[in-house]
């Protein structure tokens, strides 16, 4: 008879501290690719990332009133167009837009929008507007839920950091998991599986127990031969965003079988001073994915991988007393791989019709999920979506 305390022990295990991730507790079917399968690679650029000064309108004279202060000169930007250019910190991003790498998915919001971090946030999250919904299964949880399972001890979606599950992971059926360091996984030694699997046999709520636990280690190997191969070659971009693409880019060669990955890289609510730390975040960002991309090329994965960057908003069109910038509304979507379309999509914000002061919504956000959805991850995208919207053509 299981004891209390046996129970409290060994359901520690399942449910994870820092040394085994959280998804080894489930043992439910999940949704995993074939080794040629497409994968899709999630950036969220947490706080409300600043459109304006990430695609610049150089020449607009409404940009220049409005921001002078945090205005971004003609002879600064990194060109892309005879209306825009990219903020002079991300020169890895240019180089993937020169490179045919790059898509740049201008005004991209959702109607009526809230200025709200955690509203906007679990609006793009979960592509629901009623706020009972939000709490519940994220746009990429139920498009997993729809697709062919098979059996795996692995999650179909891994966030790579330190934050919680996202909503956006979270789904009835398909598996959400995090993982903080694969290096610093802890796991019992392979030899003692076999010994475990003859002990994990009976009906009743030890013999679970120990089914349990024996998936749990089951998989923490499976991630120990993971970090087995030799690591990426080259240098991790500095910066915590850099690191978690590395650990991306280490599963995804070992084949480890998740069709979703999920990565944050926060700091973007940039309202005080803004222009050095807003730089910072935009090369950090910039260069890992120029380095993930080239890992992936030079492994030829870049096929297989799409990387998709959002942000919950963009900002106010006009700067504040504080050298920054408030909540605002439309903002940038980045897809990032080698099978996009390249190039501007998407009309650029019209400074001069802003709405209260806020940039008007020119692309549905929804259009890109089903954009990704249907055209990517060939999964059917209505149901996700409550509905069809207006093609982009982004591949």
């Amino acid at each position: 008879m299981l004891t209390r305390r046996e129970f409290c022990k060994q359901a520690t295990l399942i449910s994870l501290a820092p040394t085994v991730p959280a998804f080894l507790a489930q043992t439910a079917h999940s949704a995993v690719p074939l080794k040629d399968e497409r994968i899709l690679v999630v950036i969220q650029l947490d706080g409300g990332n600043d459109g304006l000064n990430t695609v610049v309108p150089y020449p607009d004279e409404n940009y220049q009133r409005l921001r002078p202060k945090l205005a971004i000169g003609e002879g600064r930007v990194l060109r892309v167009s005879d209306s825009v250019g990219l903020n002079p910190a991300m020169r890895g991003a240019h180089e993937l837009l020169s490179e045919g790498r790059l898509a740049i998915v201008q005004g991209v919001g959702y109607p009526n929008p809230s200025k709200s971090h955690e509203v906007s946030m679990a609006i793009w999250q979960t592509a629901r507007f009623d706020s009972t919904e939000h709490r519940s299964y994220g746009w990429i949880g139920r498009a997993l839920d729809e697709a062919p399972a098979a059996n795996s001890d692995g999650p179909a979606a891994l966030l790579v950091g330190k934050e919680a599950l996202p909503v956006t992971l979270r789904g009835r059926k398909s598996i959400g998991a995090t993982l903080a360091n694969l290096d610093e996984m802890q796991v019992a030694d392979a030899s003692t599986l076999g010994t475990q699997r003859e002990a994990s046999v009976g009906d009743d709520l030890t013999a679970f127990m120990r089914r349990s636990r024996l998936d749990a280690l089951l998989t923490a190997e499976r991630l120990r031969q993971a970090a087995k191969p030799p690591g990426v070659v080259g240098t991790v971009p500095e910066g915590e965003l850099g690191k978690r693409l590395a650990l991306i880019a280490r599963l995804i060669k070992s084949d480890f079988g998740a069709r979703v990955y999920y990565a944050v890289q926060s700091g973007y609510d940039t309202h005080a001073f803004q222009r050095e730390p807003h730089a910072d975040l935009l090369r950090e960002l910039s260069e890992g994915l120029r380095f993930f991309l080239d890992i992936l090329k030079r492994d030829g994965l870049d096929d297989r991988v799409l990387v998709l960057a959002f942000s919950e908003f963009g900002r106010r069109a006009e700067e504040n007393a504080s050298a920054g910038t408030d909540h605002g509304t439309a903002g940038p979507v980045f897809l990032a791989g080698s099978k996009i379309k390249p190039g501007l999509h998407g009309a650029p914000p019209n400074l001069a019709a802003l709405e209260k002061g806020d940039l008007a919504v020119n692309v549905d956000f929804r259009q890109v999920y089903q954009e990704v959805l249907a055209n990517w991850l060939t999964l059917p995208p209505q149901g996700v979506l409550k509905g069809a919207f207006e093609p982009l053509n982004l591949f």
